[in-house]
Parts: C-alpha cells; structure tokens; sequence
C-alpha cells in the first residue's frame, strides 16, 4: 500500500537562489535512474506504486531525484523524475512522492553522505527471505559473496515510515552496511552511485532466488568457509565498479531497443 505525501507540505523553489538542475550531468543521472526503473520492472522487482529509487544530485549534497507518487516503474521516464530537497519541497517536476519514499529517501541520504543512491523494493526473493528466522542471506552461493561483509538487518519493523523518526531509525540501521534487509518489509540498497546500486539490486535478488530455490530441496545449505568467503568478495569488489558501470551500459542498450521513451 503506497500513501501520498501529505506533510511536510510540498512547495515549489523558485528565485535567485534556484538550482541549476539543467546540466548534462543531472540529465544523465535521471537518464540512469530512468532505465533502473524500467529493467527493474522488466524483472519483476517492483510492487505496484510502492517502491522507490532515488539517487543525490550531481553537484548538490542536498537535493535528490525520486519517483512520483502514482505511477508504476514501468510507465517512468527521465522527465517524469522529480527533485526534492530534504524539507520536502518539490524543486523540480510534476507531482509529489510517494510519503514513505520521502521520509526514507530524505534521511538516508542526508545521515548518510555516502549513499549517492539508494533502491527501496519489495522483490519477492529477497523480501522473501527478510520474513524467515536468523539472517537472510547465507553465504553459500558465489554470487552472495559478493555481498559478504556489506550487509545489515533491520530487525525492528515499526509500520509505514510516515515521518522523520522513522526514517531516521532506517539510517541507522543501514550504518556501515551497503545493503540493509529490512525484517518483514523488503531490502535497501546504498551505494556510491546509481549504476553500482543497480548492480548490487539486480545480483541481490539472483543471490536470494538461487538461496531460496536451494532451500525449497529440504537439504541443508552449506556456507561457504569464512576465508574464502572474504577472498571471494576481494576478487568481485575490485572489479565492481567498472563491471556495474557496464551492466548500466547494457541495460540501457536493451531499452533502448525495447522501450526508447525511457530516456525521454
């Protein structure tokens, strides 16, 4: 279930003092977040209007783009993204978001300067696995270490988050963490920008179906040994960058032949 935004009350920026929001950095990070929403559909990891993406402005600490209220990841485009600031003023776009989006998105990103992104979805694998006993993720699988070490649990579910208190407690839940499963709910991935939150998503949600598929056999799930473990995520995380910013580049060629809009 998604709510309106209903306070703080959305106004609109305007004056001297007006960001510069037209530049072909800030274009191209709507582009970006344009094309997670979309393949994020595409596979599945979206929960009607309820789930958000957002990422910080380039050039800016405090403002940042999201979703609006009302609309499906399927159906966004990159001039449909709004930008808000931390007070709940609509700088840029049209309409509003979505009121947990704000209180989550606003906060994570104003405690947590490094979170240049972060994606909020109920995907079914690993919310899934947010809902059973002990920690969701069991290291047995290659594709889960890329995770080890970046992981947190919020084992405090609280309902909808409708203020900043709310909001807040989520923040610091996540603390050091890059991925935080929050218990009952879904998962939020931090990350420095939007492709490597991307890729961490979208390698999140296999890790969690491949641990799911496992346990549905009955037997027992073998972690892997805690050295390899930390060597596995060594070798994956000094690729990482180069390799999400690659992943982007791939999933937006395929919109590009399959949904061109995206980027309009």
């Amino acid at each position: 279930m998604a709510h309106s935004l209903t306070t703080p009350s959305i106004s609109r920026s305007s004056g001297p003092n007006q960001p510069k929001l037209d530049t072909e950095e800030a274009w191209q990070a709507r582009v970006d977040l344009a094309a997670c929403f979309r393949m994020a559909a595409r596979y599945g990891m979206e929960e009607g209007i309820c789930n958000h993406f957002s990422a910080v402005v380039p050039g800016y600490e405090d403002l940042f783009i999201v979703n609006p209220y009302g609309y499906a990841f399927s159906e966004l485009t990159a001039s449909m993204l709004l930008v808000c600031d931390f007070h709940g003023n609509v700088i840029s776009g049209e309409g509003k978001p979505e009121a947990t989006a704000f209180y989550i998105h606003a906060r994570i990103h104003k405690r947590i300067p490094r979170a240049k992104a972060a994606f909020h979805t109920h995907m079914p694998y690993a919310t899934a696995l947010s809902m059973t006993e002990g920690s969701p993720l069991i290291f047995a699988g290659q594709t889960a270490l890329k995770f080890y070490g970046r992981t947190a649990v919020d084992e405090n579910y609280n309902g909808l988050a409708l203020d900043e208190r709310e909001g807040d407690r989520i923040a610091a839940a996540i603390g050091d963490a890059d991925i935080v499963f929050m218990k009952h709910h879904g998962v939020m991935v931090c990350a420095p920008n939007i492709a490597e939150a991307w890729d961490d998503l979208y390698y999140l949600e296999r890790a969690c179906e491949v641990q799911t598929l496992a346990l549905s056999t009955g037997r027992e799930v073998l972690p892997v040994a805690p050295e390899i473990a930390e060597a596995a995520y060594r070798q994956m995380r000094e690729g990482d960058p180069e390799s999400a910013r690659l992943h982007l580049q791939s999933i937006k060629r395929t919109l590009e032949r399959l949904q061109p809009e995206y980027s309009s």
